[in-house]
């Protein structure tokens, strides 16, 4: 890039092209005071304070919207310029009526008495009442500029103060900068907060509710404000001594933010603007449901062993020896393969790799899994099918630049906010966006075309598009004939649905599928993003084999900006495959069955290995409701018998197991049902790493000391030690620098290499720089492959007695079964309760109307939701989330299986609503 040379203040500085005189002054390490201005916002040079001098000019320009040029002279500091902005701040005060009390005063360094700024105005205020003192940017403009009083009389205006649920919004403070109202529609996108100036000096920003907006809480507005006028509740009055720089425990986009810390508690959360995914934004849950999660009093600080049927207290000691005896006497008693261990998505890396170490180095088997098998694992059977690697092709900042972007299966601006925020970007700057989905989402309102298909239709809508592709010579034939094999029994089945048949099985209209076919292949760089929309359904594996044909056929994968992005579902879900806690794979992705391979660990373990594929989770369920399988289950943070279908089977399977040991930071529903609750340790505590969607590999720091006593690596460890087998680490760092031993895509990954940006794997040495876009000129396969797939209706449709299709998904303000988010306040005051979405349509036939709790049925089970009646809702579908333990929604849900990847089908089972009379 083109740089460009300057002297600020005397120092001579280096920027890139495009760069303004305030990036320049920054660099050289000059105060410009600017309280208009963001980096994450379009410069408007509106409070006049960034004014500079510079050599030639016959005026003073406002530095944050003025380029700077070669060989600029720039002064930042005259004093004839620091007058000019002490008459703008003393304007700016008079117009704004901002108290004053906290900016001039001589004794705010040695205050003892704080009476005589509480009299000053009709509400409390002075430096030390409000929450920005000390890092007010009003304070800090006064006091560079050396302005000491106000000439012009201010009418304070007394003005309410708002409660939100996370914050309030005091606008006796605010300035009229307007940030606030510029992030909301500048980068979040959404045009929420609105100025509303006044006579007489009032001003504030509407709405005066944003319970009642459409306001999603992300707190972009509150981390952007420069004064106390938007402030958070939770750490109003806090002053950490300490922050600590981590990844968020929610969802899979893997952002980062900073936690506050005081006396070993957290008192702040709030984003890193360092963050390589997220760039300082974050949604409602990262942003608000943390700190009041981990300190939270319903929190399993203390083992607990089930004793004459009900759970008491117990030592770590005792509670550990229970589980280590129970598990060597079932183990001695019936073999290695009754034992079986889920693990978890929301755990980190290095404590994943040991609880499929503890199943298979100690309990003897390779009946271990994560949840990955109930959402994405059809995206690992079904990309290595095509492509030899089962993970994202490419990496999130590569959205914006996409020409085409298909979003199929994914409500990717609720599930995974952040990267919708990168969609918005991309529909901003031109890109044509394609969604294909059975609810109205939000981005269909961006989209150039919505496909609106019947759940369970993917295959033939897909196989649509490339026939009208192939019909119409939009193939990639270079690519298609020097990357690919199968391509010729592809164009066999693909012929066979022509636009008319596949919008006969889709409902789509005909026309939508041939303009949808025509915007990807005729994109020179189209991006896939899908989700659980196509993964949790019998043919999940088909459906993303059908995505990587697609992706093929149009020369679509291995350059920036094109590939398949499978947006994950929890924050480590992405890892705790890679890590090996799966049945048939050791650490990145290396088969069981392999015997150079299994040689390998045994090796690094020193001690035998089981040669066979062990159970899947779905499958040790499956096989204890029917009365065989494992009898002892070690599960590690997951709910199965609030998130796995059919809830009814999932809890008579857990009540037959011999011996449940349950680790969980909260109480759940699995809990109920544990002989042993070991206490697990929040995100917070834990030091390791995460990997998000897109591979990356990123640090999680410890803030605080574990509240239970023990690391979850420290616990795992125990229970191997006193089962006989010698698992000794010191630090989480050690465990990786054996997972980099004997997993070759991760060999140049260690702790001193992750930085703040992490690693994209593959790294295959200590130099790598990691993988930003996969198949660059080869798969990971040698050839892509294309898999000819036939359409197949969902494993239950609709019939005169369950005449409606129920599809479950996320809520934006929840995460997974809601144990965590439920413990929010915040939250809760926003989305409080479940509901069933149907359409007006479908209420009117039914008879019932918004907000009126109905009985909901299957063929499984049946749940009282209120309902909701919206226009997302296609007529003859029926929406619910899996958040709440009084609507338990998979009572409802279908445990019919993918058969290659075992998941359910989450996403169609056929309902009936009743009235309730």
């Amino acid at each position: 890039m083109f740089e460009i040379r300057l002297t600020i203040d005397g120092r001579e500085v280096t920027v890139p092209a495009g760069a303004t005189i305030l990036d320049a002054a920054c660099k050289a390490g000059s105060y410009v005071p600017s309280l208009c201005h963001h980096p994450d916002l379009k410069p408007i040079g509106s409070c006049k304070l960034c004014i500079v001098s510079v050599e030639g000019f016959d005026r003073y320009p406002t530095s944050c919207n003025t380029l700077a040029e070669e060989g600029m002279v720039v002064e930042t500091r005259t004093e004839e310029l620091q007058e000019m902005r002490r008459h703008t701040l003393e304007m700016l005060l008079a117009l704004t009526n901002h108290p004053t009390s906290c900016l001039f005063c001589d004794r705010k360094d040695d205050c003892t008495d704080l009476r005589e700024c509480m009299r000053k105005f009709p509400v409390t205020v002075g430096c030390k009442f409000c929450p920005r003192d000390g890092s007010c940017e009003l304070q800090k403009a006064v006091q560079f500029v050396g302005l000491e009083k106000v000439r012009y009389q201010l009418q304070f205006r007394n003005m309410p103060v708002l409660r939100e649920p996370f914050f309030d919004r005091n606008y006796n403070l605010c300035i009229m900068c307007s940030r606030c109202v510029r992030v909301c529609e500048e980068v979040r996108g959404e045009g929420v907060l609105k100025s509303n100036p006044d006579f007489h000096r009032m001003h504030w920003i509407g709405p005066s509710s944003l319970v009642d907006s459409d306001c999603k809480f992300c707190g972009a507005c509150v981390d952007i404000c420069p004064t106390g006028a938007l402030s958070v509740r939770s750490d109003k009055w806090a002053r950490p001594d300490n922050t600590v720089s981590t990844v968020c425990p929610y969802c899979g986009v893997g952002c980062r933010l900073v936690l506050g810390v005081e006396d070993d508690r957290i008192v702040s959360v709030y984003p890193d603007r360092e963050g390589p995914v997220n760039s300082g934004q974050l949604c409602v849950k990262g942003r608000f449901g943390l700190d009041e999660i981990v300190h939270h009093p319903d929190r399993i600080t203390t083992p607990q062993i089930r004793r004459n049927g009900r759970l008491l207290e117990a030592t770590w000691e005792e509670a550990l020896d229970l589980v280590a005896r129970r598990f060597s006497e079932i183990r001695e008693r019936y073999g290695p393969d009754s034992l079986g261990a889920l693990s978890s998505s929301r755990c980190t890396n290095e404590e994943n790799y040991l609880v499929q170490k503890l199943a298979r180095a100690v309990f003897g088997t390779n009946n271990v899994d994560n949840c990955a098998r109930v959402c994405h694992a059809p995206s690992v059977t079904g990309l290595a099918a095509c492509f030899g690697s089962g993970a994202a092709t490419n990496s999130f900042d590569q959205i914006e630049d996409a020409d085409v972007l298909f979003i199929i299966g994914s409500n990717t601006t609720e599930a995974h906010p952040i990267v919708g925020l990168k969609v918005i970007k991309a529909a901003n700057q031109g890109t044509k966006i394609i969604v294909a989905d059975p609810r109205k989402i939000e981005l269909v309102d961006r989209a150039k075309v919505w496909l609106n298909l019947r759940p369970g239709t993917n295959i033939a809508l897909l196989n649509g598009m490339m026939n009208v592709i192939l019909r119409e010579g939009l193939e990639d034939r270079e690519f298609i004939s020097s990357r690919t094999e199968g391509f010729e029994e592809l164009r066999k089945v693909v012929m066979e649905y022509p636009p008319e048949t596949a919008a006969e099985i889709t409902g789509v209209p005909e026309g939508d599928i041939v303009e949808a076919a025509r915007l990807y292949a005729g994109a020179e760089k189209a991006m896939i993003i899908y989700s659980l929309g196509m993964t949790e359904h019998v043919t999940g594996t088909a459906n993303v084999m059908s995505l990587g044909n697609l992706a093929m056929l149009t020369g679509n994968v291995g350059r920036r900006s094109t590939g398949i992005m499978p947006l994950r579902g929890q924050n480590n879900v992405q890892g705790a495959c890679d890590m090996g806690a799966l049945p048939n794979a050791y650490v990145g992705y290396q088969p069981v069955i392999d015997p150079d391979i299994r040689s390998k660990f045994e090796e690094a373990w020193k001690v035998r290995l089981p040669a066979n594929p062990g159970l899947t989770s779905t499958e040790m369920l499956e096989q204890l409701a029917c009365g065989r399988g494992i009898r002892g289950l070690y599960i590690l943070g997951e709910d199965p018998a609030q998130t796995d279908p059919d809830t009814n089977r999932v809890r008579s399977s857990l009540e037959a197991l011999d011996f449940l040991v349950v680790q969980e930071i909260f109480p759940t529903e699995t809990t109920r049902y544990a002989d042993v609750i070991l206490p697990a340790a929040s995100f917070a505590e834990c030091d390791g790493t995460f990997t998000n969607g897109e591979r990356r590999i990123q640090r999680v720091n410890r803030a605080i000391s574990p509240i239970s006593g023990h690391a979850n690596w420290e616990t795992i460890s125990l229970i191997a030690q006193k089962m006989g087998y010698p698992m000794d680490y010191s630090h989480p760092s050690e465990i990786m620098d054996e997972i980099a031993s004997l997993a070759p895509i991760f060999a140049g990954v260690s702790f001193p290499r992750l930085g703040a940006r992490g690693l994209q794997w593959p790294c295959i040495c200590d130099d790598h720089p990691g993988t930003e876009t996969m198949h660059v000129g080869c798969f990971s396969r040698g050839l892509g492959k294309f898999n000819a797939v036939e359409h197949r209706p969902p494993a239950e449709e609709t019939d005169p007695d369950y005449p409606l299709i129920l599809t479950t998904g996320r809520r934006r303000e929840h995460y997974n079964c809601g144990s965590m988010t439920r413990r929010s306040k915040g939250i809760m005051w926003i989305w409080p309760e479940e509901a069933i979405e149907i359409s007006p349509q479908d209420a009117d036939d039914l008879g019932v109307s918004d907000g009126e709790t109905v009985l909901v049925k299957s063929r499984r089970g049946e749940v009282r939701p209120k309902v909701r009646v919206t226009d997302k809702s296609s007529r003859g579908v029926a929406f619910m989330s899996f958040h709440y333990q009084d609507v338990l929604t998979n009572l409802l849900t279908n445990p019919a299986l993918d058969p290659q990847a075992k998941t359910p089908e989450y996403k169609a089972c056929a309902i009936r609503i009743e009235k309730i009379v």
